[in-house]
């Protein structure tokens, strides 16, 4: 089948009903690429980010992922960072012996720029659709002294820890191990790759037709364009 949508349009008091059909089904993942810190963040991809915290957390955030935080200057959320030494910063009030930094793989969805302070989104951009805010580095925002990289995912299931980007040796080897546990211990519930799209499926793969051509897809293959009807 095809859905028809039917739209309003004109000037003054003169309007003409127009319809437009849509046919088909599309879909593209766009999962390669990682831009560097200062490139503007591209809705959808998956970045190398990284997050600072006290190494007496780091093995519950392995286990069980991230806590949002409640608040801070972009609102709540899990706040990272493509900026290694902007990650290595935090805790602000950890001794560097007890700071670790976690590499990570963020897939950021919808990606809101804040490059000014008091943006009206600043603390609401989760509010209007996005899932993930972005600071520019060197932007000139006066509440982030350092000018270095920002970004507040609300979704934590959106970030993966795929390694220790810096520790002490001992906590660095430990939380290593306990990373390859976790990965080891997932990938043992995961299902055989999809026989469309050939990705692992980590999550419920629908397999459908599309409404074109009947062609079978599923939304996690690279992509699927049809043609019929144009």
């Amino acid at each position: 089948p095809s859905l028809r949508f039917h739209l309003t349009a004109g000037e003054g008091d003169k309007y003409q009903k127009m319809s437009i059909t849509f046919y088909g089904w599309e879909a593209i993942n766009e999962d390669k690429g990682h831009l560097k810190p200062g490139q503007m963040l591209k809705d959808g991809r998956g970045y190398t980010m990284y997050h600072g915290t006290h190494k007496n957390d780091a093995a519950n955030i392995i286990r069980s992922g991230f806590v949002p935080s409640k608040d801070g200057l972009l609102g709540p959320g899990v706040y990272v960072s493509r900026d290694r030494n902007k990650a290595r910063a935090y805790p602000k009030t950890a001794a560097d012996t007890d700071r670790v930094v976690f590499k990570l793989e963020v897939r950021v969805g919808k990606v809101k720029k804040i490059d000014r302070d008091n943006h009206p989104l600043q603390k609401t951009w989760h509010q209007q659709g996005y899932d993930c805010a972005w600071v520019p580095p060197k932007c000139g925002m006066l509440s982030i002294p350092s000018q270095k990289e920002e970004d507040c995912v609300w979704d934590p299931k959106r970030i993966t820890v795929v390694d220790v980007a810096y520790a002490n040796d001992l906590v660095k080897k430990d939380l290593r191990k306990l990373i390859r546990e976790q990965t080891m211990a997932k990938e043992a519930t995961v299902k055989d790759p999809c026989d469309v799209c050939g990705h692992r499926q980590y999550s419920s793969h629908e397999i459908q037709k599309c409404w074109g051509c009947e062609t079978v897809v599923c939304p996690f293959m690279s992509r699927h364009v049809c043609n019929k009807g144009r």
